[in-house]
């Protein structure tokens, strides 16, 4: 008997309700005897199709059931550019001249773990990207030298091999240069690459380290963003269980989680932004949080570039471990993925312009991919379920 959810309305048939993990599924029959036949394939596909009144999980997994080129097809605006989903390579990308090898990647794990790195000896790459918080620091912003609050939230590095640009604001081109930044920013580690450099050449341990894997005892700050490159590439989450899904075992996700997914691609309009195997578009987005205009103003993208269309835009962050890497957005105001999910369905935050600010060319204006949603409360804790997955 097929199992139906219908958010908003009564089926138009004797309903029989149970609760299951917390949702109302209905098991319907159109009759006092035995249940229609099984739907066919293509009914399935009505049956969860937008217009659908009701979900039908049975249906629903059959549906995804199929390959993924057979799944339903992503709701995507005229003009975005996307991939579909996949699970993630065997092995990250890298550039010819940085190829990873095990002695330049424990190099770099000693560098990223390393206070040496900071004018104060107390702050390392780590102090902000700790494995057990998703590789940020689980705070709504960092905090640097002499205990200085950071401007932005610690993005996680767990997926940095696949950011390209990396940064909220894009400002580094590669992994390799990423590294440079932190190290001589006066609110992090509030160093300069050539007081770094001459410490580590009069250190004790690392100019022979350096030797091994490059071939010179001579270290400059080129090699050292190198080899954290290096580390950091080997950060990407592994065999998760969302890969496995993709690949096949499709009963790793449950019901809801499994309608999330389907939400995700549809109705929720994510795929937009968050798509192919890194579930994201690395693109620049502003969601009306650039406060203009007030004391916690940020302009994200437009401080890189000068451009007035990039005022109020932030980079998309990778989807994966998503739900271990909070609080969310470049602001860190995020302290539940439910409450992110929320803000989507009103369409995010539309700032107005205030008196005096009507032909300001710097004024955010709102992403044209950002549109109210008007989901149910079921679909929107579907989705976060799925998120939760990733």
């Amino acid at each position: 008997m097929p199992r139906i959810f219908s958010p908003s309305r009564l089926l138009p048939a004797v309903l029989l309700l149970c609760s299951v993990g917390g949702l109302y599924v209905a098991h319907a029959q159109t009759g006092a005897n035995a249940p229609d036949a099984a739907p066919t394939l293509e009914q399935c596909r009505q049956r969860i199709a937008p217009s659908a009144p009701s979900i039908d999980f049975d249906c629903l997994r059959r549906v995804y059931a199929l390959p993924v080129a057979q799944w339903p097809a992503p709701h995507i605006d005229e003009g975005v550019q996307w991939q579909e989903l996949a699970p993630l390579p065997k092995h990250p990308p890298e550039p010819a001249d940085n190829p990873g090898t095990p002695e330049k990647i424990a190099l770099g794990r000693k560098l990223f773990e390393d206070p040496r790195l900071s004018r104060s000896g107390q702050i390392a790459c780590a102090s902000c990207h700790d494995r057990q918080l998703g590789w940020g620091d689980g705070r709504k912003v960092s905090f640097g030298h002499d205990r200085q609050a950071g401007k932005r939230n610690a993005m996680s590095v767990a997926m940095a091999a696949y950011a390209h640009p990396l940064f909220w604001d894009g400002r580094a081109a590669t992994l390799e240069e990423q590294a440079a930044f932190p190290i001589q920013d006066s609110r992090e580690m509030a160093f300069t690459t050539r007081e770094l450099e001459h410490r580590l050449n009069r250190s004790k341990d690392y100019p022979a380290e350096f030797a091994r894997v490059f071939g010179s005892r001579r270290i400059s700050v080129r090699e050292v963003g190198q080899a954290i490159a290096a580390y950091e590439r080997t950060l990407v989450p592994r065999n998760n269980r969302f890969d496995r899904f993709l690949e096949g075992n499709r009963n790793l996700l449950g019901d809801q989680q499994l309608w999330g997914l389907h939400l995700f691609r549809t109705h929720a309009r994510c795929m937009n932004c968050h798509s192919g195997p890194a579930l994201t578009n690395n693109g620049f987005h502003n969601l009306g949080l650039h406060f203009y205009g007030r004391p916690q103003q940020d302009l994200g993208r437009y401080e890189i570039t000068g451009d007035p269309a990039d005022s109020g835009k932030f980079r998309t962050p990778s989807l994966r471990n998503v739900s271990s890497t909070g609080p969310w957005m470049h602001t860190g105001g995020f302290t539940q993925m439910r409450g992110i999910v929320n803000m989507y369905n009103v369409g995010m935050p539309r700032p107005q312009p205030k008196p005096g600010q009507a032909d300001d060319p710097l004024f955010p204006q709102p992403d044209p991919l950002l549109k109210v949603l008007d989901l149910h409360k079921t679909e929107l804790e579907a989705i976060t379920e799925f998120l939760q997955s990733l």
